[in-house]
């Protein structure tokens, strides 16, 4: 139902509106030189971290040399969309560190794996 939540559109969307927030708090500081305006800027901010950081793992939590070292999902098969697919959702949903220690064989990584699966060979509208 949430889907939308983890597209990069969604996220740059997110970025475009607190930077439009925090713009409209600047000019009003200018021109008034009200303190409810710098407090207004520091909230924004403070809650553009919190709501952004959990995005960014997926750029920061991989180096592109580990991406490339990293074995695909589905060596065996040659569905290069789908490799792709589920590699990209590995990048997005783990680091690098939490990804080398999970178990591979484990309950929620299969179901999480599964999932995966559904959603990248679903064509749907979104």
């Amino acid at each position: 139902m949430f889907d939308f939540l983890d597209s990069d559109w969604f996220n740059i969307g997110l970025e475009v509106v607190f930077v439009l927030l925090i713009s409209y708090d600047l000019k009003k500081y200018f021109e008034t030189r009200k303190r409810e305006y710098v407090i207004n800027i520091v909230l924004t901010a403070g809650f553009a971290v919190w709501a952004l950081y959990p995005y960014y793992t997926s750029y920061v939590g991989w180096e592109e040399s580990q991406k490339e070292v990293m074995i695909s999902h589905c060596k065996d098969t040659n569905e290069t969309k789908l490799c792709t697919c589920i590699d990209e959702a590995t990048f997005k949903s783990f680091t690098h560190d939490e990804y080398i220690v999970m178990d591979k064989n484990s309950s929620d990584y299969l179901e999480w794996l599964k999932e995966t699966k559904e959603e990248c060979l679903d064509d749907g509208w979104f």
